[in-house]
């Protein structure tokens, strides 16, 4: 049987109430970092909120490969890219979206401190217990049995791709294909989003 999971739709809505909860736990915990490193791809974003919201201007990356499949609880991070710029003896904060196996902020956390940093923190907007990295703030935990899959806005087109690939599976044809993702993902999705992703990818007939 085709792997479809149980998705949420994140909304902006959403996005700001987490930046919102995370920059008031690391203000309450006074202490502000120099330095953001922001987890790509996941992390841009909620980096860029923080970065905002506690006046931090320097914002670097790093870049953790997870060689799982979209919407599998699962998989294997490695370090693809390196720190973008130094970070020794500064306090930093690396912040991605979610904490699911939790190996690829494992992985930013070593090579940071690998890098000198004077002290290392993590922030995510969300957790799932089951990670293997408790991050030092997250603004909302999700019950190991209640996971589901996050459709976070600013991956919104990558992962409906996967999973309309996998719906195509079940029954071709885009109006199957929006039933297949209400009916087994919970997710709503128009079928101007479906004949969109369809111009560049297989899809089945309409």
């Amino acid at each position: 049987m085709v792997d479809l999971p149980r998705c949420r739709r994140a909304t902006w809505s959403e996005v700001d109430r987490w930046a919102d909860r995370l920059a008031e736990q690391v203000r309450s915990a006074v202490r502000i970092p120099e330095t953001l490193v922001g987890l790509t791809r996941g992390g841009w974003v909620p980096a860029r909120l923080l970065s905002d919201r506690l006046g931090v201007k320097r914002v670097v990356s790093i870049r953790a490969q997870h060689w799982g499949v979209t919407a599998t609880p699962d998989g294997v991070a490695s370090l693809s890219e390196g720190l973008s710029g130094p970070v020794a003896g500064e306090r930093v904060l690396i912040v991605d979206d979610i904490t699911d196996t939790g190996e690829s902020l494992a992985l930013a956390v070593d090579h940071v401190r690998a890098a000198r940093a004077a002290s290392v923190e993590t922030a995510t907007f969300l957790h799932i217990p089951h990670s293997k990295l408790v991050p030092t703030y997250f603004a909302e935990e999700i019950p190991r049995d209640a996971w589901v899959w996050i459709v976070f806005p600013w991956n919104y087109w990558e992962d409906l791709v996967v999973l309309a690939q996998k719906a195509a599976e079940v029954t071709p044809g885009l109006s199957a294909i929006q039933t297949t993702l209400r009916e087994r993902c919970h997710l709503e999705v128009p079928v101007e989003d479906l004949e969109r992703i369809a111009r560049y990818t297989r899809l089945g007939p309409a």
